[in-house]
């Protein structure tokens, strides 16, 4: 049996299927999850205004995880529970490096998001994916040279994010980056993008510090993701739940695998443990 009081969500191949569309079954299990006073905590590598509407929208959820965990925040009152950010000079070090590299990157910081302007222009040699392409347009704001405006700034950053085509260099760039620079971790959410944080923000390290906010542990918590993003804590929770489309490397760390994010593998895994 599992005393469950967290529900932690990761939203891109998890909550949201391929359509990023919330579903009828899962909004009832969540919902269903939430009359029984188990918290639902959104918990994403998105800052928390670049959440679909739908999700910002659920009456019953009152924290957010977010930024891959740079950031622990109670929705309802805007009070911030944890945070880990980059040095902004180290920001600096590491975008002067991605400068030699063939990609494109961006910045995460004040809870939005920045980019080269003349970067973020040529997104479409850098990923295949339609829904990030957009995203990347979108969602973050093109300024003359992102270097320089953090500097002016002095403000730390929240997270880094560089994409590439080129699988070896991101496999080669998800290695030793944390080697070149210490007190950073590299993770990734789709198969074109590698994420930089600051080591402590992660989301295993967050959602204990929220469970330990609300007063539990561990194994009050049950955890979904599908991306390496998502290692930390399907490693941290006491009920670690992976997707059927989730990769290999959290699929062997899991406690249970649930169907795919397109048949309501949340809602099913909800339904089995909490309902």
């Amino acid at each position: 049996m599992h005393d469950i009081r967290i529900i932690a969500l990761d939203l891109d191949g998890t909550l949201l299927n391929s359509n990023k569309e919330l579903t009828a079954r899962n909004y009832d299990a969540l919902a269903a999850a939430a009359a029984k006073g188990i918290q639902i905590v959104p918990t994403t590598g998105r800052f928390y205004n670049a959440m679909p509407q739908a999700i910002r929208d659920l009456p019953f959820v009152n924290y957010a995880i977010t930024i891959n965990g740079a950031q622990v925040q109670n929705v309802r009152t805007g009070q911030v529970l944890y945070r880990s950010e980059i040095p902004w000079q180290q920001a600096v070090e590491i975008m002067t490096f991605l400068d030699t590299l063939p990609v494109v990157y961006d910045c995460f910081m004040d809870n939005g998001a920045w980019m080269t302007a003349a970067l973020q222009e040529k997104i479409d040699d850098y990923t295949d994916d339609p829904h990030y392409r957009k995203m990347v347009r979108q969602l973050r704001a093109p300024v003359p040279e992102l270097k320089a405006f953090i500097t002016d700034l002095g403000h730390d950053v929240q997270k880094s994010q560089f994409f590439t085509m080129d699988a070896a260099l991101r496999a080669r760039m998800l290695r030793e980056l944390p080697q070149m620079f210490p007190g950073i971790v590299t993770s990734s959410a789709l198969k074109h993008n590698v994420e930089i944080n600051q080591a402590r923000a992660n989301k295993g390290e967050a959602l204990l510090a929220l469970a330990a906010h609300l007063g539990w542990g561990a194994e009050n918590v049950m955890s979904f993701g599908d991306g390496l993003n998502d290692l930390t804590m399907i490693e941290a929770a006491g009920l670690g739940v992976v997707m059927a489309n989730g990769v290999d490397e959290l699929k062997h760390c899991a406690n249970y695998i649930t169907d795919d994010c397109d048949h309501d593998g949340v809602a099913a895994a909800i339904e089995k443990f909490c309902l």
